[in-house]
């Protein structure tokens, strides 16, 4: 994160000290001409009338035409009404008389900053680096905007190296590695590092990484395996070797490579949640993998992010597998009873499975809790009709018509089963009359 500088109050001491280190004859008049102005322009500041500020330090520079305080503090309100070649101009000339005056270069970065001039910027920080070195991260991130990535890579290793990881730089990091030409001398850094220090698990699991995003698999099977035997109880080993097992076919080790990483707390969510569903695509394959598949989801009980058996419900029930999604559906169900969207999904796949007395008897429940949801009086309904309790099913239908608001294609639907409740009951010119309704809705859904 970018470092702007502070306006520090140690100015004012400093125009105090300037004005008491004049000649004794000249300080009957010019002080307190010069403060008055001063403080006049501190005033206008703070209320933010920084014309009347920048008028009262012209003052001040007809009074004191050497004095750095005045160009800073114009500098300052220029600043702050965007007037910033005006502003960068009044910081640089503090810095002539001051070149070791740190706020006004950091001034001049502010400017640069804010009007996107980074390569600019980027001589600054360098200069403000030798005042504070944690302008190094603001290096990093410059030599990012300008695309000077190999500057930026050789700064992110030296930081690395000397003040730890942070995970802005490693998000940096990781852009750059996705260009091929900087891979190579990283990959060589890594193997270095690994023979040097082969008791670190960082550095394989980074070579891991970038063998994989080149599509080298067999070279990233080779790291893990090297790891596993350097670090056996490394978690990391596992997520390639799980991979190479499920390519292999070699499910049971895959299995047992698939809860390590799951039950790890070290090892990324996105991680977890890419073998999870690698996991439930070969069980499709392998249905007699089921149970660990049930296994695994365990421990994403807690995951927020991600309600995985809702989602693998969802799988099942795009490929037409009611069964399967009605029982991931169930699961998600017990565990968060009241997400309407899982409970409509768990409607919806009983009904593909034509278990009408499930739908009946889950839409009845949740009625009673969510008594204003028009996609619960439809299943109601849909279910009445099944069971050819015409009436029933009418009334409820009629109930719930109130509630849809803005939308068509349920209305269709709650019109469609009212015209088969009618028919159930014999009413065949109200069964005529909604399925006429049904057929224009339809219609006006096509137009849109």
């Amino acid at each position: 994160m970018r470092q702007r500088f502070l306006y520090s109050g140690l100015w004012t001491l400093l125009v105090s000290s300037a004005l008491w280190a004049q000649e004794p004859e000249d300080t009957a008049l010019v002080p307190d001409a010069f403060q008055n102005h001063y403080y006049e322009a501190l005033k206008q500041k703070g209320i933010e009338n920084y014309d009347k500020a920048i008028e009262a330090l012209n003052q001040c520079e007809k009074i004191q035409p050497d004095n750095a305080v005045v160009y800073f503090e114009k500098g300052k309100n220029l600043y702050f009404m965007k007037r910033y070649p005006e502003a960068f101009d009044m910081f640089k000339k503090v810095t002539e008389m001051d070149p070791n005056n740190r706020w006004a270069w950091a001034g001049m970065y502010d400017v640069c900053y804010d009007t996107k001039d980074y390569n600019r910027a980027i001589g600054i920080v360098e200069k403000l680096i030798e005042f504070k070195a944690d302008y190094r991260e603001d290096l990093c991130s410059l030599y990012m905007l300008t695309q000077q990535y190999d500057k930026a890579l050789d700064l992110i290793n030296r930081l690395n190296a000397t003040v730890g990881k942070s995970e802005k730089r490693e998000l940096y990091k990781a852009q750059i590695l996705q260009d091929a030409k900087f891979q190579g001398p990283e990959k060589n850094d890594l193997v270095e590092k690994i023979k040097k220090f082969p008791k670190d698990e960082a550095n394989y699991i980074a070579l891991i990484y970038l063998y994989s995003q080149s599509n080298q698999e067999e070279k990233a099977l080779e790291v893990a395996r090297q790891l596993e035997k350097e670090i056996p109880t490394s978690e990391w080993a596992q997520v390639s070797l799980f991979k190479y097992h499920l390519n292999a076919n070699e499910g049971d080790k895959a299995v047992k490579s698939m809860h390590i990483v799951l039950a790890s707390d070290k090892i990324d969510k996105k991680i977890k949640h890419r073998i999870l569903n690698e996991f439930l695509i070969f069980t499709k394959n392998n249905p007699h993998y089921e149970n660990e598949l049930d296994r695994a989801i365990a421990y994403f009980d807690n995951d927020k992010t991600v309600l995985v058996a809702k989602e693998i419900g969802k799988f099942y029930q795009a490929k037409k597998n009611a069964p399967k999604a009605i029982k991931y559906y169930e699961m998600h169900h017990r565990a968060h009873p009241d997400d309407m969207e899982g409970i409509l999904l768990l409607l919806q796949a009983y009904t593909d499975h034509l278990q009408f007395d499930q739908v009946g008897r889950l839409s009845e429940e949740q009625l009673e809790l969510f008594p204003t949801q028009p996609q619960l009086y439809y299943f109601r309904g849909l279910a009445f009709n099944q069971q050819q309790q015409f009436k029933k099913a009418k009334e409820i239908l009629e109930a719930g018509l109130d509630f849809i608001v803005d939308d068509v294609v349920l209305e269709i639907n709650f019109t469609l089963q009212l015209g088969e409740a009618c028919a159930g009951l014999g009413d065949t010119k109200k069964k005529n009359e909604y399925f006429e309704k049904a057929n224009q809705l339809l219609e006006k859904t096509k137009r849109r």
